[in-house]
């Protein structure tokens, strides 16, 4: 019988984008905040402290709010970083960088689930490509590194859809999660089959962030 697959997702910590309330991309993104550098050394030193599952690869989205998180982390984990653009955060496109309110009042508030294929700006990303995005990412990773232990340091919405896609979940299907920033989320391949299922061993899994505010105070 073969090694089990694990997959260990982590969201990145609380980042400036979120602090200012701006969309993030790649043009506006400058990493994380003082509270985002204190959970992601939080997650080193409980890494460190050896009560983890050993890692065998640690990948990350490029965004330097999801890359830094992973340099940080991996202090204590020793692996070579390696990038895959496709697990970037919703691309928003031209309205990188853009306030939260000043989006909603030029664009409204979409439906997504309503209007999967709506863009949210020129140039950005739709429901739907950014789900067929993050869904081939995710398919590619674990088909290509089956029996390891991986850890990917990534994003809320990629969370959300590789969530979905591992549990075999319909993208449609209405209902939210909010991960902590962070937070340890684990798959694992189960010994049922053939095919192999996933199973989910934790999701929101913040222990390490025990005694630290919930997030930065906004003026």
């Amino acid at each position: 019988m073969s090694d089990p697959t694990r997959l260990i997702v982590v969201r990145h910590g609380e980042s400036n984008v979120t602090v200012e309330r701006r969309l993030g991309g790649m043009a506006a993104c400058t990493g994380l905040s003082a509270l985002g550098r204190q959970q992601a050394q939080r997650l080193r030193d409980r890494i460190a402290a050896g009560h983890q599952p050993s890692i065998d690869q640690v990948w990350a989205s490029p965004l330097p709010r999801a890359y830094e998180t992973a340099e940080i982390v991996n202090e204590a984990i020793g692996c070579e970083i390696q990038v895959d653009p496709d697990f970037e955060e919703f691309r928003p496109g031209a309205v990188d960088g853009w306030l939260f309110e000043d989006y909603v009042a030029e664009y409204g508030r979409p439906d997504e689930l309503a209007d999967p294929y709506r863009y949210i700006a020129e140039g950005g990303d739709s429901r739907a490509s950014f789900f067929l995005r993050v869904g081939e990412a995710v398919d590619r990773l674990v088909a290509t590194n089956q029996g390891a232990s991986l850890a990917l340091f990534c994003h809320g919405g990629v969370v959300d859809v590789i969530f979905r896609r591992l549990l075999a979940i319909q993208s449609e299907t209405p209902f939210q999660l909010h991960t902590v920033n962070t937070s340890i989320n684990e798959f694992v391949t189960t010994s049922h089959g053939p095919p192999r299922r996933w199973r989910l061993a934790r999701y929101n899994d913040a222990a390490h962030l025990d005694g630290l505010p919930a997030a930065t105070n906004q003026p």
